[in-house]
């Protein structure tokens, strides 16, 4: 934040401005006016409006930010930062614990992961009013629910990041079938477990109730995959656009923020195969997988991919696991330097950049 701020100052802009631009902006309004209430200048990616184009925002953030503007005296914009900040420190504590009960897994490596998450190259939009903080606290504590055995509590924070981004999907996966497995695996030992019965079904219905209702409010199942192609060009390809575009950058990319990106892109990969390789909680890599499924398989605004890795925290169990094999001295190190870089590249990507995150 007190890079951002310099690096907000040298541009003319305020910081604030910047914390709460691009889909924060929607989302700060959704708060304060609901879904039938926007302003006019509120437009989709096109140009376009409809009645039901701001529907292709989940509810959950903007809920949660509303009741906070009650005790901020009515300030949505101080209500969306606040929301963010509790939300990651939120997240990191639930992310100290993952690192503690992954095998192989230590205090340090716990409290590694929680540095390392808040350190990843657009980790700046954990402080902004954007959705990431938020969802990743309640994946987080989720997927620490599922490592413990506690199914109700996994499926009820698989039930509220269902209310807050479509990346639910991945968590549900990951929750549901681990709680399928556990309900079989009760029913093999004669054990009359109801708790990993009814915590698969209510950790889907977040995610679904949404899209049911946006599909009801429509008038078609599709209802909100079709907001999202036609107001703002993100649809399911396969991964097409992404492969194409990375080419394009790996050819002839020249900009800092494309060449990090596919730089991003790649490593993501190579952690997600060292996370199969360490043989972590298999509920661990179906979240991973399928939350990073949903980045490369998705056409759309390229320079927001960045930013959607964030929720993929799970790849860094293996970087958090390595360094605390480490001397103190080298996993600070290393700490310390892909922190500064986050926070000159996260003040890069609000004042320099001239595209959307």
């Amino acid at each position: 934040m007190a890079v951002l701020t310099v690096m907000s100052a040298r541009a003319g802009s305020d910081v604030v401005r910047k914390l709460t631009t691009w889909d924060g902006a929607w989302l700060l309004a959704l708060a304060e006016h609901g879904y039938a209430g926007l302003p006019a200048d509120h437009l989709d990616a096109f140009g376009n409006r409809t009645a039901e184009t701001a529907l292709g925002f989940f509810p959950g953030y903007p809920g949660v930010v509303w009741a906070t503007s009650w005790i901020t005296s009515g300030s949505f914009e101080a209500a969306g930062l606040l929301v963010s900040l509790v939300a990651g420190v939120v997240a990191a504590h639930a992310l100290a614990r993952i690192g503690e009960l992954v095998p192989g897994g230590s205090r340090r490596a716990g409290l590694l992961l929680a540095g390392l998450f808040a350190a990843t190259p657009m980790a700046v939009v954990l402080s902004m009013s954007y959705t990431e903080a938020l969802f990743c606290a309640a994946a987080a504590w989720a997927l620490v629910g599922v490592l413990r055995g506690q199914w109700l509590l996994a499926s009820a924070w698989a039930a509220a990041a269902g209310l807050v981004r479509p990346t639910a999907t991945a968590l549900v996966a990951a929750v549901g079938l681990a709680a399928l497995v556990a309900a079989v695996a009760d029913v093999r030992a004669g054990r009359a477990g109801w708790r990993p019965w009814a915590g698969g079904l209510l950790a889907t219905t977040g995610v679904i109730g949404y899209l049911g209702y946006v599909a009801v409010r429509t008038g078609r199942p599709d209802g909100w995959f079709a907001i999202q192609r036609e107001g703002w060009g993100w649809y399911f390809d396969g991964g097409g656009a992404t492969a194409e575009y990375l080419g394009a950058v790996l050819l002839g990319g020249e900009r800092v923020f494309d060449v990090l990106t596919l730089v991003a892109f790649a490593g993501s990969l190579v952690l997600l195969g060292l996370l199969a390789r360490l043989r972590v909680p298999w509920p661990l890599l179906v979240y991973g997988a399928i939350a990073l499924l949903t980045v490369w398989g998705t056409e759309g605004l390229m320079n927001a991919k960045l930013r959607l890795l964030v929720p993929a925290f799970v790849l860094l169990v293996p970087v958090a696991l390595g360094l605390a094999r480490r001397r103190i001295g080298t996993a600070v190190g290393v700490l310390v330097a892909v922190a500064l870089g986050s926070a000159w590249f996260g003040g890069y990507a609000l004042t320099i950049w001239p595209y959307g995150i």
